[in-house]
C-alpha cells in the first residue's frame, strides 16, 4: 500500500526507498539540483528536463505513473525532439504495491549504459524512488522531474497549476 505521499513502502515499511550514494555526475548542461543524500543525479524542472531530452540523444523520458493515469490523464510526448517515452509503472494500481519488475522492465526496454534517465510521475514523488532505484542498479544518471506531469494540489485541492502540462510541454491523451 502506498504512503500518503504516494511512495511505496521499502522493506522496512518506511514509505521511502533507502538512499544510496550516486556514482553519476550531471551531464554537461543539465541544471539538476542534486538531492542532499546523493541518492540520484538530481531534480530538474519540467522545462530543464525537456531541454536535456532535446540536447542529449541518449536521454530517455520514463513515465512511472500507472496504466490508469496514462490512459485517463495523458502522457508526455517527447517525439518532437526525437526522444522515446518509456512507460514503466513504479507502483501498481489500485493496490499501490511496488512493481517488482521495474528495473528489469527498464533494462528490457534497452536503456543504454550511461544514458540519462528522466523520471516523471504525477507530482514528482514516486519518480524520486524510481530515480533512486535506477541509480542503485547502476543505471543513469537518473533525474527526477519536479512537480511531475500534473503538479501538487493547490489551495483548492486541484492539480494542474504546475508540472509538465502547466509548463506547456508536449503531451497527448493516453
Amino acid at each position: 500500500m502506498s504512503a500518503p505521499d504516494g511512495t511505496a513502502p521499502d522493506a522496512a515499511g518506511r514509505g521511502e526507498v533507502a538512499p544510496e550514494a550516486s556514482p553519476h555526475a550531471a551531464p554537461a548542461g543539465a541544471a539538476g539540483r542534486p538531492p542532499a543524500d546523493g541518492s540520484y543525479a538530481g531534480d530538474l524542472t519540467p522545462t530543464e528536463a525537456w531541454e536535456l531530452l532535446g540536447a542529449d540523444e541518449r536521454a530517455v523520458l520514463v513515465d512511472v505513473r500507472t496504466d490508469a493515469e496514462w490512459a485517463y490523464v495523458g502522457v508526455p510526448d517527447p517525439s518532437s525532439v526525437g526522444r522515446p517515452l518509456l512507460t514503466v509503472e513504479w507502483q501498481h494500481f489500485p493496490t499501490g504495491e511496488r512493481n517488482p519488475s521495474f528495473l528489469a522492465e527498464l533494462v528490457d526496454a534497452g536503456v543504454a549504459e550511461g544514458a540519462p534517465l528522466v523520471f516523471l510521475c504525477r507530482s514528482g514523488v514516486r519518480s524520486v524512488g524510481a530515480a533512486q532505484a535506477a541509480t542503485t542498479a547502476g543505471l543513469g544518471p537518473a533525474y527526477n522531474v519536479l512537480d511531475g506531469f500534473e503538479g501538487p494540489t493547490d489551495e483548492a485541492g486541484h492539480r494542474g497549476s504546475r508540472g509538465w502540462r502547466a509548463d506547456g510541454l508536449p503531451w497527448r491523451q493516453g
